[in-house]
């Protein structure tokens, strides 16, 4: 197995997209001139499935729409943007429209942006997508907003309920009826095709697994929505994850209360003395999740049979507050692919299905192993490119940095958090 620089996935993949879709020109939408004026809040409404919604395959604390806010604040920095998320996971056009005024005209928003498709291909004829994605688009403009729609992303052929030729179909209509209702069309379909067109690591890169992008992916589809309402491209792959990352954690410990991790060694050793070094009432129950000698596709299906599932099932009290992610550096598989796709889902398993509900966090393995041998050390970048396409906390070595594995894991802990 073979890995690149740590940062060369994202920028090659959002270069790409650039490339592939241009300068956008400028659109006629009101939304865009209130956005660049600044003299009014503005209301934007993201409304779709789960792959608009904030679930655990961006890490459970924001997704497209909250990069598509960010982004429109650079490109617009008088905005007063206020972005709401309505995505649903596991909707459809039909259910779309039995929740439209709860969920989305209720906000009376300026601008709704449509992405539906990756279930309607499932269970939604191509006419009735064709009607309800125009009954959607009306509704909206009968109430006043603006509407842009949204081509899904493209997916893994293996996903066999969902055929890659009838997503392109669907794709195909949101065109159309952009093209007959005078609708603007964020193409991410075809960004995402362009990027795998021209390199297919990259492409990898920006899925959580078959059919979601992870956090790098809604980069790409926030700028792509971005470019249609601003008409100028915008770039995000400088956005860190969100801080602070160990919330959960941190609340916990200043209220007094037990911290319950599950941690992979020797973290299951070291978290609560690392802890303590910042927080020295900290009280920490750890379950050890042992994984020495186990092969990648054996991690990620304990973290299956221990993950999300799982957890989302059992009361509030009894799941964890904290999981540390360390895949050893041993840990390996068959090809690139399957360490990139199987290394997400211990991840994705890791954490919870909707909105965070504990902190989860990753150590590469060199914190631990200082002398990674060569082989080690491109599974390291490799892990770190999984990794930095979540919107977790992340820990790495520096360069020249001796430290044992339990002083750096304090001193990060330390710093996230905080005072």
């Amino acid at each position: 197995m073979t890995g690149g620089h740590p940062l060369s996935l994202g920028a090659v993949a959002l270069s790409v997209a650039a490339a592939a879709m241009g300068q956008e020109a400028a659109v006629s939408l009101r939304a865009s001139q209130l956005l660049a004026e600044g003299k009014q809040p503005v209301t934007i409404v993201c409304f779709g499935d789960s792959i608009t919604g904030i679930y655990y395959h961006t890490g459970g604390r924001r997704a497209w729409p909250e990069m598509l806010g960010l982004a429109l604040r650079r490109l617009c920095p008088a905005a007063r943007v206020e972005v709401v998320n309505a995505g649903l996971s596991g909707d459809t056009t039909v259910g779309a429209l039995g929740r439209m005024e709860a969920d989305v005209l209720q906000h009376r928003p300026h601008l709704v942006t449509v992405m539906f498709g990756m279930n309607d291909v499932t269970r939604v004829s191509p006419e009735a997508y064709r009607d309800n994605l125009t009954q959607i688009v009306q509704r909206c403009r009968d109430q006043g907003a603006d509407v842009v729609l949204c081509t899904p992303n493209s997916i893994y052929p293996q996903d066999q309920a969902r055929p890659v030729e009838r997503l392109a179909e669907y794709a195909e209509i949101v065109r159309s009826v952009g093209a007959t209702e005078a609708v603007p069309v964020a193409d991410c379909y075809r960004a995402y095709e362009a990027i795998r067109a021209a390199d297919r690591r990259a492409w990898m890169g920006l899925m959580s697994e078959t059919i979601h992008p992870n956090m790098r992916g809604h980069k790409v589809i926030a700028e792509e929505v971005a470019s249609v309402v601003s008409g100028r491209r915008a770039w995000l792959r400088d956005v860190p994850p969100l801080s602070p990352c160990l919330a959960r954690t941190r609340e916990r410990v200043d209220r007094g209360e037990v911290v319950k991790a599950v941690a992979m060694p020797p973290y299951d050793a070291l978290v609560e003395p690392a802890l303590r070094a910042t927080r020295p009432q900290a009280r920490v129950e750890v379950t050890p999740w042992p994984v020495e000698g186990r092969s990648l596709a054996e991690i990620e299906r304990e973290a299956q049979a221990r993950g999300w599932p799982v957890l989302n099932s059992l009361p509030a009290e009894q799941r964890p507050d904290l999981v540390v992610i360390a895949v050893p550096a041993d840990a390996r598989a068959d090809s690139d692919e399957q360490f990139y796709r199987s290394y997400s889902w211990v991840l994705n398993w890791s954490l919870s299905f909707g909105r965070a509900e504990w902190d989860c966090i990753a150590v590469l393995p060199s914190v631990a192993k200082p002398d990674l041998n060569h082989g080690e050390k491109a599974a390291e970048d490799f892990a770190q490119e999984v990794v930095e396409a979540q919107d977790i906390g992340w820990l790495a070595r520096a360069d020249g940095d001796a430290a044992p594995a339990g002083d750096l894991f304090a001193r990060w802990l330390k710093q996230e958090l905080g005072p």
